[in-house]
């Protein structure tokens, strides 16, 4: 990889992570309901990208569905989760999106794994349990089962892609936006209150947020990902991108002052470290499994 195209790659994951801080911030301190905020970052997706809608695909069905898994569902499930857990812990949890892949592969694909991807995806899960789980209290943070539901959502989203013929990333992001946006405000209306007050309450810092969510992720981080799909290995980019978690992590603990404990330490080093073993020995029915919810869902 040249050079030029690593710092493409590193400022791709640095959005990515910063993206969850900002989010966290959002639903947890300001106060902006989750799915509220969901809906207006697709509605401003599809805004922007409203040129990208055309040529009509042909299986809008199947895009529709897959739009749900990837887009409302995965989005209001992981806006949730930032909502009662830390950033940090967040970007952590949000990998177990490959180890599910993976598993859902070997279901529903014939995917065989050996004895190091079998490894990998026990090491992924176990650090997540170590961070989620307070033996003190003998409770789990409810945060985090939000973010693994919403990893697992996301990846039975690119298990169907799978059935779907190849869409570039910004028209896929175009679609995503514009079936989610509808269903998310509905949602909201229904069971969320205080949607305008918290708007009113976050000012232009606010603002700024959701512009950076749209343009900085959906549209930077998803269009210069895709550019560098087209040159590289998945095999190459997929390790790499465990910059993003990172990111994650040193970014809550600078501008959230979330503190650092020894079970995020080491949980976060054992489960990146079965991600890591995952990404490198790449699936094989399903080569891009670790790539299409980062595309789809904004790698966050």
């Amino acid at each position: 990889m040249s050079f030029r195209d690593f710092i493409l790659l590193f400022a791709v994951c640095l959005v990515w992570g910063l993206n969850l801080v900002i989010t966290r911030w959002v639903v947890a301190e300001v106060g902006v309901p989750p799915i509220f905020f969901a809906a207006t970052r697709f509605a401003g997706v599809a805004l922007l990208l409203l040129a990208f809608l055309r040529p009509k695909p042909e299986d809008l069905k199947m895009l529709f569905l897959i739009a749900m898994f990837i887009g409302a569902v995965h989005f209001s499930l992981l806006f949730l989760g930032l909502k009662n857990a830390e950033a940090s812990a967040a970007s952590i949890t949000g990998q177990l999106g490959a180890p599910f892949s993976t598993l859902m592969s070997m279901a529903f694909l014939g995917e065989t794994i050996g004895w190091r991807r079998g490894l990998g995806i026990m090491l992924s899960f176990a650090g997540v349990v170590l961070i989620a789980f307070d033996p003190a209290s003998f409770t789990i943070s409810i945060g985090l089962i939000y973010i693994t539901v919403a990893a697992f959502v996301g990846s039975v989203g690119g298990i169907l892609m799978k059935r779907m013929a190849p869409i570039k990333a910004l028209r896929l992001q175009a679609w995503v936006g514009l079936f989610s946006f509808a269903p998310l405000f509905i949602t909201s209306g229904l069971i969320e209150t205080g949607q305008l007050e918290a708007l009113a309450r976050g000012g232009w810092q606010l603002g700024l947020a959701w512009l950076f969510a749209v343009v900085g992720v959906s549209i930077f981080g998803h269009g210069g990902f895709y550019t560098l799909i087209k040159k590289y290995d998945i095999s190459l980019l997929s390790p790499l991108t465990l910059m993003t978690p990172v990111w994650g992590v040193v970014f809550g603990i600078i501008l959230l002052n979330e503190p650092i404990t020894a079970r995020l330490v080491l949980g976060s080093v054992i489960s990146l470290s079965g991600v890591f073993v995952i990404a490198v020995r790449q699936n094989r029915t399903l080569p891009d499994a670790a790539i299409v919810k980062k595309i789809g869902s904004g790698g966050s």
